[in-house]
């Protein structure tokens, strides 16, 4: 049971979140609201949380990735202990933030999934990502098959409780191994239905294309995207629009992949000057 008093706060709250979400649709690729991550601004989340989110929510950002508190607890998410996970989702509301997905870690989904599954249904998630398959550089194909053989479990679980489990790429997954890229090697070994996959667009840089990945692998294999634009020129990411991914382009091969939702993720200056452009681009 609520109050009257804390019912008409949460009302209050949602109608000025989808309120604030509206004014923000009409201009935004895909039509979904601005992301980021957490992660890079972990340190400001230890030191004041909510402090943390305003600034996000003003510099124009209207939706957040977190991180798994507890399997990130050792870098800056532990203070969020502290707090229920329906607190925790009440003071992302009250910034003008919303939150549908968190990164884990594999070993906390293998040792403690019921658990958080049920923290993230208080939390209100929609969307639980594998942030890492944390293997060994000398990793073999057998060792990755048997990371997707893991998640693909891990979601069957989770999709039960009507949350999306996903997967995270780094650099790592477009290795070759034995002749065979790992990214491939995992499309091939994961569900579709029980693990979706969450780009990481960084890997430009790497020579591998966002949209011809998403064209190889249709049928909803997409979930979610981080966004990273990549300088060849400084060798380095720099916020969007000012390297060299086509974002128009990018965007529109996202919408047909059917992707749900996206993430910058970068340095705070970075992630703050990304902000204006995706608020400005146009996409078919």
């Amino acid at each position: 049971m609520i109050t009257r008093r804390e019912l008409i706060t949460r009302t209050a709250i949602g109608i000025t979140t989808a309120s604030q979400l509206a004014s923000n649709l009409g201009a935004t690729p895909l039509g979904l609201p601005i992301g980021c991550q957490l992660y890079p601004v972990r340190n400001s989340v230890a030191k004041d949380f909510e402090g943390t989110l305003k600034e996000l929510a003003a510099a124009g950002f209207r939706t957040i990735e977190l991180c798994s508190p507890h399997g990130y607890e050792k870098q800056g998410f532990g203070v969020l202990l502290t707090m229920k996970p329906s607190e925790i989702r009440q003071k992302i509301l009250a910034a003008g933030l919303t939150c549908d997905s968190s990164h884990y870690s594999l070993r906390e989904l293998k040792e403690n999934l019921p658990e958080r599954i049920a923290y993230a249904k208080e939390l209100g998630l929609k969307q639980m990502i594998l942030a890492s398959a944390s293997l060994r550089k000398d990793a073999t194909l057998a060792d990755w098959s048997r990371v997707a053989g893991e998640l693909n479990k891990i979601g069957e679980h989770t999709l039960k409780a009507g949350i999306q489990a996903g997967f995270h790429n780094h650099d790592v997954e477009f290795n070759t191994i034995d002749g065979a890229l790992v990214y491939d090697k995992l499309m091939n070994e994961f569900d579709p239905k029980l693990v979706k996959m969450q780009f990481q667009t960084v890997v430009a840089r790497l020579g591998f294309d966002a949209p011809t990945i998403f064209e190889k692998y249709p049928g909803g294999r997409f979930i979610s995207l981080h966004l990273q634009d990549w300088s060849p020129a400084e060798k380095k990411m720099v916020p969007i629009g000012k390297g060299q991914i086509d974002w128009t382009r990018l965007f529109s091969a996202a919408k047909k992949a059917g992707v749900k939702n996206y993430y910058v993720e970068m340095g705070l200056d970075e992630m703050k000057e990304s902000v204006p452009y995706l608020n400005g681009l146009k996409t078919s």
